[in-house]
């Protein structure tokens, strides 16, 4: 429904869209309209907010700059009209694009307002995206990450802004309006212009941001800040009148603090601002360990988050049922590894222990399943068979194949799961609108866990 309108806010908003051949027809237009429901509330224009898009696909491309479209309706016909590109998901490229874009006259963006970019992925990149994304951060941009698909959470949690259970979501396509607002809330803890806020907040500090009140030539900035059970403990902080920011660190874990700005400026007074943050509870390791890239004979283990405080972890790994175990040693500065020489078909329990530099340790364990021989759906083929129908057909997968799962997301009309026996290799797929471009996969399912499964598209012709 209608939402109620937002003013007092000042920023840069960036969509990061993936445009990729990765990416359904169907998909497509769902995030279309996500952006569009994340963004109608707010005020447009050169003092408000002004949004940009920019396409990831084999080279990035801007859909339109910051300052064209400064009212609702005439952005929301925008949105409408952008068209899918296709192409590689080239997500590193359109990441270095985007900072030239964030911080440059051409692209409308403005030099003293904060930056936010909202990335929404289906979890796939065919470049680096760990440097550039860095950059970004490093220049004050904010980042959101919205992962629609299978995401190494490990790697999306470190590009995202700190901390990620604020930054970062995972959630289907057709589940996107479950975290409109709650995103939308983040980002104006952002762009909120008329006030001194915190982001980035960790267990031993945070980034505090202002709106710009001075400049070098008219005067400074004074923080003050203290815990709020303990004001005598004040520190004091001074800045030039150019910054609009600043890093606050070595605080304590779980501790409320009182924060002061005072402009000093000899040309206007400005009434001082407060604000009140608390930091997060300390980091231990591991508190996630994640299983992923498992094949017949390996799979990659990670782990975060990954402290100064570890000098080394060790990995221990047997079958299960079982009481053979093997240990694997890592340094402390890496947070993965890959376990080989595993058996086909086979569930391990896998410990990983982080040793701390004053002796003390933290475990945690997780499930691991190698995949059968060979698991793979093969030569995935399509026949008419008349209006709106088609059959599709596959060669069996290798091993002890308990069924099929044959998905269809439509491009117009609801997706469907149908469920197969192991001697069954084709299905009839019905109501397949003419003109539309479908996605169609076959997984194989086995005892422990899904094998490798094939998607194609396929076109309806009209």
């Amino acid at each position: 429904g209608p939402q109620p309108s937002i003013s007092n806010s000042e920023g840069d908003l960036l969509f990061l869209l993936d445009s990729s051949g990765s990416v359904s027809y169907y998909e497509f237009s769902r995030v279309k309209a996500f952006m569009w429901d994340l963004v109608q509330p707010f005020t447009f224009g050169p003092k408000d907010v002004q949004t940009s898009i920019i396409h990831i696909s084999t080279t990035p491309t801007m859909e339109f700059p910051f300052d064209r479209y400064l009212s609702s309706g005439t952005l929301q016909q925008a949105i409408r009209d952008t068209q899918q590109l296709m192409g590689d998901t080239n997500t590193g490229k359109a990441l270095s694009y985007a900072k030239e874009k964030f911080f440059s006259d051409e692209a409308g963006a403005r030099p003293d307002v904060p930056k936010v970019l909202v990335w929404v992925t289906d979890g796939f990149s065919t470049d680096d995206i760990s440097e550039p994304m860095q950059l970004l951060k490093d220049m004050g941009v904010t980042v959101f990450i919205v992962s629609t698909g299978r995401g190494n959470y490990l790697e999306l949690s470190a590009a995202a802004s700190q901390p990620p259970e604020k930054h970062l979501h995972f959630v289907d396509v057709d589940d996107l309006p479950i975290i409109t607002k709650e995103l939308r809330d983040a980002i104006l803890d952002v762009i909120q212009a008329n006030r001194l806020h915190a982001v980035d907040i960790t267990s031993s500090g945070f980034r505090l941001m202002w709106p710009k009140l001075l400049s070098q030539e008219t005067g400074y900035y004074t923080l003050e800040y203290a815990p709020t059970d303990d004001l005598a403990r004040k520190r004091t902080n001074q800045v030039s009148g150019a910054h609009t920011s600043l890093v606050l660190s070595n605080l304590a874990p779980e501790t409320t603090y009182e924060v002061a700005l005072i402009p000093e400026s000899n040309v206007h007074y400005f009434p001082p601002q407060t604000t009140r943050v608390t930091t997060l509870a300390e980091e231990i390791s591991p508190v996630q360990v994640l299983i992923s890239e498992s094949g017949p004979h390996s799979f990659h283990v990670s782990w975060a988050p990954t402290l100064d405080s570890v000098i080394g972890y060790q990995i221990l790994y047997g079958p299960l049922p079982g009481n053979s175990v093997k240990l694997l040693e890592v340094d402390g500065k890496h947070n993965s590894t890959v376990v080989e020489n595993l058996a086909p078909n086979t569930t391990y329990l896998v410990t990983v222990t982080a040793i701390y530099k004053s002796g003390k340790e933290k475990s945690l364990s997780a499930k691991a399943c190698t995949q059968e021989e060979g698991s793979k759906v093969r030569h995935l083929r399509f026949e008419d068979m008349g209006p709106n129908t088609l059959k599709a057909s596959w060669d069996s997968a290798d091993g002890k194949v308990l069924g099929y799962r044959v998905r269809c997301r439509r491009q117009t009309g609801p997706s469907s799961v149908i469920s197969v026996s192991p001697q069954i290799h084709s299905v009839l797929l019905t109501d397949l609108a003419s003109g539309t471009t479908n996605k169609v996969c076959v997984k194989p399912m086995y005892k422990n866990q899904p094998g490798k499964g094939l998607c194609r598209m396929v076109h309806m012709q009209p």
